[in-house]
């Protein structure tokens, strides 16, 4: 016989205290932290309790009291629904203020190192339309709010394209308009699904793996292009001739559009990093400018997805690299050679690892394309390429700059830093908690001289930061 779980409790007149990771805030019931999404701190609301841990509570609000005075009216009519963008409710100032002492905590509690005083953190130029990549999913069955499901008009089974919901894998948001990105997106996107139901088109139902339209990329540049890349799944049926359709209607409504790709994907999910994709009209690339420079960008580059904000990132890091023109500097995780190149004519030489081949040989291309001579790209995975045999191959590097994933760097790479030991690294993170661990470890022969929080996701609770660690 099976014990009755005991229902979780509503707390009443709860007053939100301060922000905490993830987006979430947090209040203080009994000595016990309860975790809040969307909440600010001020507000004063009855929650309700979904998970109960001996420390620590998850919970929602289920009454507003009292609106705190710093909240904002969100300008998304998705917010609250879509996961991307949890601060809306949130002034911009306030943002960064959050995002300073989120850098601030973490460097110290996981890091434990010392640490000079913090540079204020650089906002974002833009803090609307600055995304230059968006990915909207396809699928068989929107996702319907609880307000929803009362309407008996909406059926719960209708295709839909935009983002992936938490916690309910095979279901999608609609979206009507994301303010990410310029506007033209939302044009693409919603004639794409206009087209696709007037004509039949099946969409993705990823429990079953069937259906034709499984994913939607869009990208753009500062050099105003557009490529669009449509991942289809063919069956037995075929399904060719419908998507070519589509793409031909997409291509002849939008001129804009320089580099249209497709691709069929009959994987279990939506990576295309070993996909083979193919080019429906125009380039099977774009190109990104920055200062002086210009980067070619293919569907499976990676570029960093806020134009403006990037220019101001790299130009920290190189900053930070005080490079003089003598240097032998090693770019770890290079992409497509954005920060190489980019720092390359103030080096000798510059060397760049990373792990995805068509990354690298775009690398290669957009040093001819800009006159840059002097690096070498190798592509392979980090701690396999960047070894002890490696470094004596090629030389000690004076200057060591790195980039890595969310994840961090892998241990055996921070011992082979260590052996190299250049004079300075420069470290670039998209996630300061893998950051302070990571800095842990080269603190036995390296001290954290500056530190420059950089915000790059307005609205979100994503933070980048840039840290110049010298030799002890």
């Amino acid at each position: 016989m099976t014990r009755k779980k005991k229902p979780l409790p509503i707390l009443e007149n709860i007053t939100i205290s301060d922000y905490a990771a993830e987006g979430k805030s947090i209040a203080r019931v009994d000595d016990m932290v309860v975790f809040v999404p969307w909440a600010v701190p001020g507000d004063v609301v009855d929650l309700q309790v979904r998970r109960k841990k001996h420390s620590f509570m998850e919970a929602e609000v289920i009454r507003y009291h009292q609106y705190s005075k710093v909240r904002m009216q969100p300008f998304c009519q998705h917010f609250g629904i879509c996961g991307g963008c949890k601060w809306q409710q949130v002034p911009y100032e306030e943002q960064l203020r959050m995002k300073q002492q989120q850098v601030y905590d973490q460097l110290h509690r996981i890091g434990k190192v010392e640490l000079p005083e913090f540079r204020p953190i650089l906002g974002s130029v833009k803090t609307q339309e600055y995304r230059n990549k968006l990915d909207f999913g396809c699928a068989n069955k929107r996702w319907l709010t609880s307000e929803q499901l009362k309407d008996e008009t909406l059926v719960k089974d209708s295709p839909a394209i935009g983002f992936h919901i938490t916690g309910a894998f095979d279901k999608i948001l609609p979206i009507e308009k994301c303010w990410l990105m310029d506007d033209l997106q939302n044009q693409i996107r919603n004639e794409v699904r206009d087209y696709a139901v007037a004509n039949g088109l099946s969409f993705f139902d990823l429990r079953q793996q069937v259906g034709l339209l499984r994913d939607v990329i869009i990208r753009n540049s500062a050099s105003g292009e557009w490529m669009v890349i449509f991942q289809f799944h063919y069956d037995e049926t075929g399904g060719e001739k419908e998507a070519k359709a589509l793409m031909q209607h997409i291509a002849d409504k939008f001129q804009q559009i320089t580099s249209l790709m497709y691709l069929d994907n009959q994987k279990c999910n939506d990576t295309i990093g070993d996909q083979e994709i193919l080019t429906f009209k125009g380039t099977d690339h774009i190109f990104e400018l920055m200062e002086d420079l210009k980067f070619k960008v293919g569907p499976k580059s990676f570029y960093q997805t806020n134009t403006e904000q990037a220019y101001h990132l790299y130009s920290v890091a190189r900053e930070f690299a005080n490079l003089t023109g003598n240097e032998l500097v090693y770019d770890l995780y290079t992409g497509t050679g954005t920060i190489a190149n980019f720092v390359a004519k103030k080096a000798r030489q510059v060397i760049g690892i990373e792990y995805v081949p068509e990354a690298i040989e775009d690398a290669k291309i957009n040093s001819q394309i800009n006159g840059i001579d002097n690096t070498l790209f190798y592509a392979g995975d980090m701690k396999d390429i960047l070894t002890d045999d490696f470094i004596a191959e090629h030389g000690r590097p004076d200057v060591i700059i790195t980039d890595p994933p969310r994840a961090g760097m892998h241990p055996d790479v921070v011992k082979t830093i260590l052996n190299a030991a250049p004079d300075r690294i420069v470290y670039v993170s998209c996630n300061p908690a893998t950051q302070a661990r990571d800095l842990q470890l080269l603190d036995i022969q390296y001290k954290v001289s500056e530190v420059q929080p950089v915000d790059m996701f307005p609205h979100t609770p994503h933070v980048e930061n840039v840290v110049l660690l010298t030799k002890k």
